[in-house]
């Protein structure tokens, strides 16, 4: 179980997250809350009210033993149990019902929390559904990036009042870093603050010595494998991304044209500007990251890789390397270690988050953009499912793994062991990728 917490943070937390959920709906349309049918997106006016109904199932239902809020929350906003293609066409709470009751289970939720330390119980479930509704969260701003819909406006709360944009740089040193490898624990302790149910369990592994790039990939350097013809070399391609190449018809990424005048441009939320060569490529998927590969004789880190990168350091006296949350140390994120939370509302240059490198020399391993792994998402040795069962499990052996967060992810919740897992050919998600050498 997670370390308890006290009611003034969770407060907090959830608050929060409620504050950003409301953030994101704003200036949208009837329609546009609707949107039109994807394999990719969900319609956002179900989405808000699955993310109600899961804080109301976990704990106020199925752990305080509440009645239910709404006559039909089940039959609508069960994930597992309305099929995705089913969601357009349900007949949905309207917008005001469905925030009122995001504002009830909020309130109710708020008014079992006791003054002092919650139990562990507690302090597990409310860490989780509102870990939950922030990536919903994320998944609503990259549905607004996705649409063309306008860019949201973020505030900040007290909370957060001093996680603002970045502006500090410095220049990366050239080459790779050399990290050394070793033995190492990969995963989650059980003495961890707060874990999720693939984080368990830590276990042995061993990591040979090699070399990884000090930030992700870059525009520019994606640019100039579009132009020398990166999507046209079949070579390039695994059978499997090749099908995906053709089937989507890709010539350069999702969210890329060219431009006569300005050369190459791409789109933020409902406008185009001429493409930042120094911030990380953003909006690729799996295949084209291992394309690029290919074509740069390079390779994706293994997950095992990327987590020593991001959570292993020299002790004090040198004589051994700890692991610690993230490749700076102990201490939460600022932005001067990384470009999470939103605030940017894009990525950043990828030589800033000074603060944020290990002490190998790789800045950018938090946030800024989800980096895609080699590997697929499996489980851990001695995996067991947490209370909600069908969060890891279903995806095991179809997804890949990618790793750190984007500049859309919260801060309270991920670190160097968090594991995200998308299927290899989605692009709209807010995902990049750092190579390795052969």
């Amino acid at each position: 179980m997670p370390v308890k917490q006290n009611k003034k943070y969770l407060s907090a937390i959830m608050q929060s997250a409620h504050q950003r959920t409301l953030e994101l709906l704003q200036g949208l349309t009837d329609r546009q809350l609707i949107g039109p049918e994807s394999p990719i997106l969900n319609p956002i006016l179900w989405e808000i009210g699955h993310v109600g109904w899961f804080h109301e199932h976990f704990i106020l239902r199925k752990e305080h033993g509440h009645a239910p809020l709404l006559d039909r929350g089940d039959q609508l906003y069960d994930s597992i149990a309305v099929a995705h293609s089913r969601r357009w066409n349900l007949s949905l709470y309207s917008f005001k019902e469905i925030t009122y009751y995001l504002e009830k289970v909020l309130e109710k939720c708020l008014s079992r929390l006791e003054v002092g330390l919650a139990s562990e119980r507690d302090s597990y479930l409310y860490q989780f559904t509102t870990f939950h509704e922030d990536m919903h969260d994320e998944a609503f701003t990259w549905a607004r990036q996705t649409l063309s819909y306008p860019s949201p406006i973020f505030h900040h709360d007290t909370h957060e009042r001093n996680f603002v944009r970045c502006i500090k740089t410095a220049p990366l040193d050239d080459g790779d870093a050399y990290i050394p490898g070793g033995r190492f624990e990969l995963g989650a302790r059980s003495d961890s603050a707060f874990l999720f149910d693939n984080e368990k369990w830590a276990h042995q592994v061993t990591v040979a010595p090699f070399r990884m790039a000090k930030s992700p990939v870059t525009n520019a350097e994606f640019e100039e494998f579009v132009e020398q013809g990166g999507y046209k070399n079949l070579a390039l391609w695994s059978e499997d991304g090749l099908k995906w190449l053709q089937e989507v018809e890709a010539e350069h990424p999702v969210y890329w044209r060219h431009d006569k005048v300005n050369g190459w441009r791409c789109r933020r939320f409902d406008r185009w500007i001429n493409l930042p060569p120094n911030e990380p490529i953003m909006h690729v998927c799996w295949y084209e990251a291992q394309a690029f590969c290919r074509w740069a004789g390079r390779r994706l880190p293994t997950e095992a890789e990327w987590e020593f990168a991001a959570t292993m350091k020299p002790s004090p006296d040198g004589k051994e390397l700890l692991k610690y949350p993230y490749p700076w140390g102990n201490k939460l994120p600022t932005p001067d270690h990384a470009c999470l939370d939103g605030f940017s509302l894009s990525c950043i240059p990828v030589d800033c988050c000074i603060a944020g490198e290990n002490v190998w020399g790789c800045r950018n391993l938090i946030g800024n953009v989800w980096e895609w792994t080699f590997d697929t998402f499996n489980p851990f040795p001695g995996f067991t499912p947490d209370d909600y069962k069908e969060y890891s499990k279903p995806l095991f052996g179809s997804t890949k793994v990618l790793r750190g967060g984007s500049w859309a992810t919260r801060s309270r919740y991920v670190d160097g062991k968090y594991r995200n897992y998308f299927q290899p050919h989605r692009r709209d998600i807010f995902g990049g990728f750092r190579t390795c050498a052969l």
